[in-house]
């Protein structure tokens, strides 16, 4: 925070400082913050090897109460300030909210931290408004983390290999422990329970949509497919980024493009990151509750899986490496849903024109047209990639569309005015 006209600032008449932090409103309204404390939050996470779904969505549920609470137009998610909010700054409670539960939680980053609050400070006078809106961030941050304590991050859940067909094993190449067990038990940020809307469950193996299954990753899938396009090859490696990286940087791109004051911004990016965390908390449900094998184990064991229309293939590898968590439902097609769907609430229309990006070599822009040609494109990649079965990421998409549909109908909501 900036000193230098501190003193000046306490001296000016209150109507004056108001009329100041008013007119200071209007110019950086469309600033960024929230875009910038996105990014400086997913470097942190990952610099920290910390759960990103649970960060992002912690910060930026802190960044919309504080910014939110000056302006009172939506309704508040969890924190209502002690602090007094007329004539605040929305940038700057929005600023702080985020950097003091980041150094809260991180306090060996207080220097990368430090140099992103000086620099989201620096679009905002110094005086009342400046620091009424820090006061207001560091009080919501402070609740946020009070609230979400004990909510099974990274708690200790364990985890016991079951065998036969069907069931998940160590997969190659590093045959390691599944990751993340907790996170079927965490808290959700707005759904009921992380069992909420469970997916329907995976084919038998003995049926005929499990056969058909079967054969499309295995032909599509493999390492040495035929019958995998060029272009679908792309599409395979394009969606293998690192989700936190891909959907942060994606997602920050379209809503900065968007024109969004700094509320209706912080609004937007809590709702998205409310998908990405419960959609991955509901996803993760359902994976460790029924617990199935992945196709790189499915594909060379299939003469145990009782199905007379599968045949093994010992010699069988997928196009990308299998991520250590059990097959059902897809990941990223719970992802995928969740933020699909709230796009598509947000915008009124599913028919809205985007383009993402991805950091894999070799692969280039793609743009969709509808938030629908997103999540069936994801859904094919994951196929091409030979992580997955067809049902497994359409049924993770649906669970995710009704993640991304409770968190719109039921948090954020805009406040009515009286007549």
């Amino acid at each position: 925070m900036k000193h230098a006209n501190f003193r000046w600032a306490k001296r000016m008449p209150l109507q004056a400082a108001l009329l100041l932090c008013a007119a200071s409103a209007a110019v950086t309204a469309r600033a960024g913050v929230i875009d910038d404390w996105n990014l400086t939050t997913t470097n942190v996470v990952l610099a920290k090897g910390a759960p990103s779904g649970a960060y992002l969505a912690y910060v930026h549920a802190a960044m919309y109460d504080a910014s939110n609470s000056i302006s009172g137009r939506f309704k508040p998610y969890a924190v209502i300030p002690t602090s007094p909010t007329r004539g605040a700054s929305e940038d700057a409670a929005a600023a702080a909210a985020a950097y003091f539960l980041l150094l809260t939680q991180f306090p060996d980053q207080k220097p990368t931290l430090d140099a992103a609050l000086a620099a989201s400070l620096a679009k905002v006078p110094d005086g009342p408004c400046e620091t009424k809106g820090v006061a207001i961030g560091q009080e919501v941050a402070a609740a946020i983390l009070a609230l979400r304590a004990n909510d099974g991050r990274e708690a200790i859940v364990p985890y016991t290999f079951g065998s036969g067909a069907g069931v998940y094993q160590r997969t190659p190449p590093a045959f390691g422990n599944p990751i993340a067990p907790w996170q079927a038990k965490m808290k959700p940020f707005a759904l009921q329970s992380p069992w909420q809307f469970r997916a329907y469950g995976p084919p038998d193996l003995t049926s005929e949509r499990y056969a058909r299954d079967f054969e499309s990753v295995k032909e599509l899938g493999s390492a040495t497919s035929t019958q995998r396009l060029p272009e679908e090859t792309e599409v395979a490696w394009f969606h293998t980024e690192n989700p936190t990286t891909f959907w942060t940087r994606n997602l920050r791109n379209y809503v900065s493009a968007q024109g969004l004051d700094t509320v209706r911004s912080a609004r937007l990016y809590a709702m998205l990151f409310f998908g990405f965390a419960d959609g991955g908390i509901a996803c993760f449900d359902s994976k460790y509750y029924y617990n199935r094998w992945r196709p790189v184990t499915a594909i060379p064991a299939a003469e145990t899986d009782g199905n007379p229309e599968t045949q093994a293939d010992s010699a069988w590898t997928p196009l990308a490496n299998t991520p250590p968590h059990p097959e059902y439902p897809a990941a990223h097609g719970c992802a995928s849903g969740a933020i699909a769907e709230i796009l598509r609430r947000n915008a009124g229309t599913r028919h809205i024109t985007f383009t993402f990006t991805s950091t894999v070599s070799g692969t280039i822009p793609h743009t969709y047209y509808s938030t629908d040609e997103l999540v069936e494109e994801v859904l094919r990649a994951r196929v091409f990639g030979g992580m997955h079965f067809p049902t497994s990421v359409a049924h993770g998409a649906i669970m995710g569309k009704k993640v991304g549909d409770w968190i719109f109908d039921h948090n954020f909501k805009p406040v009515k005015k009286r007549n």
